[in-house]
């Protein structure tokens, strides 16, 4: 299977590592550590080197309770810091944004991939930007509005509401022009489910994959508040176990992009995990 972006095509016939860089001062899992110029440069040339395959950077928080931040204020955190990574590592940038004029910035400065955590349900205009540099686009299901998507009363049946948010979420990216090898699937993990849901979804990621064979499923469970809560309230620095657990099941389920912090002990887990599935 290939991923196609902007500037490349991502081969995903073996899982590929997406690392997460927050350059917000409020992110949940490591706000502030990498938002100065130099240290997120830093941590993506050490991601590179652990293994990471694309780098997935945020200038808003989607953490629980967060605050909604104007354009301008995610465009001054996100751009100059892509530009100088697009200018030093040949690796696929993603942004990961629900605005478009925060994605078009983007894209100016050297991404190639989109990543809403909307499914375009907070600005349709995302699918536009989109199609118009053919770039990569990764909808995720989420439920209500920015303020309100974490509490959000969970549904009776979880696959059915994914699979209804991915039908509207596709038909208007390819509505818009998107072409359907260029979009990858995200069931948001920890976005308005239980955590009895959320370990369903990973547990049967194989039933999404089956409903929407066209398109690859990108996993981001590293460090949730469900991994914290089946570890006795463990802090996010300390859900590195849990959260490998999540992925390597994920991979074994079908997803093909991994989102994670930690990109060397997800790289090592699931080369494990292949060799040993490999054999079966």
């Amino acid at each position: 299977m290939i991923w196609k972006t902007s500037k490349r095509k991502i081969d995903l016939s073996q899982p590929v590592i997406m690392g997460i860089l927050n350059l917000t001062p409020d992110s949940f899992s490591d706000g502030g550590r990498f938002a100065a110029l130099e240290a997120a440069v830093s941590r993506a040339e050490g991601m590179v080197n652990e293994g990471a395959e694309i780098i997935d950077i945020g200038g808003e928080s989607t953490r629980p309770g967060s605050s909604r931040v104007e354009a301008t204020v995610e465009i001054d955190r996100t751009a100059p810091i892509i530009e100088a990574i697009a200018a030093r590592f040949d690796v696929p940038i993603s942004i990961d944004t629900s605005k478009s004029t925060v994605a078009e910035a983007a894209i100016a400065a050297g991404a190639e991939i989109i990543n809403d955590i909307s499914g375009l349900r907070f600005d349709g205009r995302i699918a536009e930007v989109a199609a118009r540099h053919k770039a990569g686009l990764v909808l995720m299901h989420s439920r209500g509005d920015f303020e309100t998507m974490h509490s959000q009363p969970p549904v009776d049946d979880i696959f059915s509401d994914v699979e209804t948010d991915f039908r509207r979420a596709l038909a208007a990216a390819i509505r818009h022009g998107v072409e359907h090898d260029r979009i990858v699937l995200d069931v948001g993990i920890g976005f308005g489910k239980t955590v009895e849901q959320n370990l369903e979804l990973i547990a049967r990621l194989g039933k999404i994959g089956s409903a929407f064979s066209g398109y690859p499923l990108l996993i981001g469970a590293s460090r949730k508040s469900f991994i914290g809560k089946l570890l006795g309230g463990a802090l996010p620095e300390d859900r590195l176990s849990g959260s490998l657990a999540a992925a390597v099941v994920s991979v074994s389920r079908g997803a093909r992009i991994v989102r994670t912090h930690d990109v060397k002990e997800t790289v090592d887990a699931i080369k494990v995990a292949n060799a040993i599935l490999q054999q079966s």
